[in-house]
Formats: C-alpha cells, structure tokens, sequence
C-alpha cells in the first residue's frame, strides 16, 4: 500500500471528526458539535445495523467530537480560536503516534474495517508504517506553526499559516508521493523487462478480455490469479471425427496425455485472431482456416489462470504435427473419445471443452 492510498483508507475513519470541523466553520460550534454528532450517532446506526454490534472506531471518533466541542464551547476566546486548528492535527497526530510508535496500530486496524478484503504483505506494511511517520512529523510541525501563528504573528499570517498552507504542504507531500511512485514502476518495469528479456509476454486480462497489463510466462505460471488469453482450434474432418494431439512428456502440464488439436497463449499486444493463426500454423502446420468461435471461459489449473477463447473449424487437409510440441496426433470418432474418457488419457480441459463440442456442433443433448 503506498501513502496516497493510506490516506484514501484512513479518510473514512475520520468521517464524524471532519463533518464537525466543516460545520464548525460553516454555522459555528455549537450547530458544528450537533450536526457532527447526529452523523456518529447515524454511522453508528449503520454499522450497528450491517454487522449488529458497536463499531469502537465511530465511538471513538464521536468521542473526539464531544471533547473538541465541549472545549471550544468552554473555552470562547480569540486565542483558543485561533489554536483550535492545530488540536485537532494534534488529535490526528496522536493517532499516528500511538499507530507508529505503539504496538496498537491504530491506523492499520481502522484500514482493515473499512476494506475488508485487505491484505497485506511485510513489505506494504512497511510502506504504510513509513507513510504514516511522514504524516505523523508532517501534522506535528503544521500544528506547531499554527501554535507559533497564534501566539506571536497577525490575523492574516494566522489564516494563511492554518488554512492555505496546510494546502499547499499537503499538495507537495502528494505530488512527491505520485512522483515517487512513477519513478518506482518504470524502475521496476525497466528491471523486470531485463531479467525476462528471453521470455514470452502475455497479457494480464480481466473476466471480458480487458487488458489490465502485462507479464512473462513464468511469472504467469508462478502466481496463480493472473488471468491471461489462451487460444484453442477444434479441428473435425468430413467425417465428423476430431482431431487430437497427444501432449509431449515435457510439457509442464498433463504431460502425455491427449488434449485439443491446438491450444496455446496470445502473445502481449497479439489479437486472439493473428494467435489462433500462428499456433495453428506452428503446431500443425494449418493455414488459410475458417474458424468459429464456440466458446469464452475461465480456466483454473494447479498452474495458471487463463481466459481461454475456444473455436473450432473443418479440414481434410494433411496435418503436419510439430514434434517439440506434440509427440503424435490422429482423428478420433466421437464414440473412441467418450470410451477414452474413462480411461483418464485425456486433459481435464479437453473434456470440459469436448461437452461442448457434443452440445453445439453435434447437437447431443
């Protein structure tokens, strides 16, 4: 997690704090510290409601909102006016502290309530830890200028130093932190297209196709959840039998078994169209085909995420098997492929795709 995130986790938590300070300055503090209240009192509601029990962070936050009211309401002078900006960073401040330099960490806690599906790595915690210290040192020596502002400078200097520079700092920090962040992905994208210079790319795609990035194979096969395209070719022969090619014995997955006539990734920046000829073209020496397209589906192995794109077409044509690739392939009847079956010579995927086959080209069941 980098600190721009951290701090679109953290805004949530702070929701009843931040509505009293706009409503404070908008209606004064008295009409602030009610509204405030009455949306604690209504995101408890809420919480209460979806998880039926008391959310201890709104409480708190609520908690933060009486104290500031009830002192600004005590305390009514043009001196407590002017530090009330800096008590309330002081307040964040030590929500940081007590996060960065405590071993309740606050912030990562109120992180993992408001994105459920959170996890996070040691190394994104630490990110977040670091992102949090800058914060800490950056509301502390604001806090500290709005207290030197209030004490010894003029109204105007005051107004400036708690209003438009808190802004401008924050800004910067911001603009720092985008900077930062650019440099660190073309950096690891300059690195990573080095140590994989050798190998295949695939895209990384989402559920409809949408490239979502990109990524070699071997990461690929390594991290299972990088949905990338694969391309599969049915090739059936007037005699309505389908071809199959037997996988080598050094294939990484279901070596020796037999598998659909084609099959193979789409390249990075490869259309499904330019992928289905090249593979068909490779492996059994297959061109000028029309194919039709059957099928788009999610196929999960013990190895890799694939959005596999299933067609199929007809030939009589003499194929040519490519022997790194397959170590032999036939036309099989319908009726051998079903008594295969049982056997358990045939790929997993083949079979899911074989149903198809008899479902919508031969028009069984």
């Amino acid at each position: 997690m980098n600190r721009l995130q951290l701090f679109k986790t953290l805004a949530p938590g702070f929701l009843p704090l931040l509505v009293f300070i706009v409503a404070d300055a908008l209606w004064g503090t008295t009409i602030g510290l009610v509204v405030a209240l009455l949306f604690g009192i209504l995101e408890m509601a809420v919480s209460y409601f979806k998880e039926k029990k008391l959310d201890r962070f709104i409480l708190l936050d609520t908690g933060l909102i009486v104290l500031l009211g009830g002192v600004s309401l005590l305390l009514r002078t043009d001196v407590f006016f002017r530090l009330k900006p800096a008590l309330v960073e002081l307040v964040f401040c030590l929500i940081l502290g007590i996060s960065v330099y405590s071993p309740v960490n606050v912030l990562l806690a109120l992180s993992r309530r408001y994105l459920k599906t959170l996890t996070l790595n040691e190394e994104q915690v630490k990110s977040m830890m670091t992102g949090m210290k800058v914060l800490f040192f950056l509301f502390l020596g604001h806090a500290a200028l709005i207290i030197y502002a209030a004490l010894a400078m003029s109204a105007a200097a005051w107004g400036f130093i708690s209003g438009g520079l808190f802004y401008i700092l924050f800004a910067a920090y911001f603009l720092v932190e985008w900077l930062r962040n650019r440099r660190n992905a073309r950096r690891s994208a300059a690195a990573a297209a080095t140590q994989y210079a050798d190998e295949e790319w695939f895209d990384i795609v989402d559920v409809e196709g949408k490239v979502r990035g990109k990524a070699p194979r071997s990461v690929c096969h390594a991290q299972k959840g990088l949905l990338h395209p694969v391309v599969h070719l049915h090739v059936l022969n007037s005699q309505d039998r389908i071809f199959l090619q037997k996988r080598s014995e050094q294939k990484q997955i279901q070596p020796g078994k037999w598998d659909t006539a084609v099959g193979g990734h789409a390249l990075s920046g490869e259309s499904i169209e330019n992928a289905l000829k090249r593979e068909a073209e490779e492996e059994l020496g297959l061109s000028g085909f029309k194919a039709v397209a059957l099928a788009r589906y999610l196929w999960e192995s013990d190895v890799e995420s694939e959005l596999v794109y299933m067609f199929v077409t007809r030939s009589d044509r003499p194929l040519r098997t490519n022997p790194e690739e397959i170590s032999e392939g036939k036309f099989w009847k319908v009726s051998k492929i079903k008594e295969a079956s049982a056997k358990k010579i045939l790929t997993p995927n083949f079979e899911f795709e074989f149903d198809i086959l008899i479902k919508q080209v031969f028009k069984e069941g």
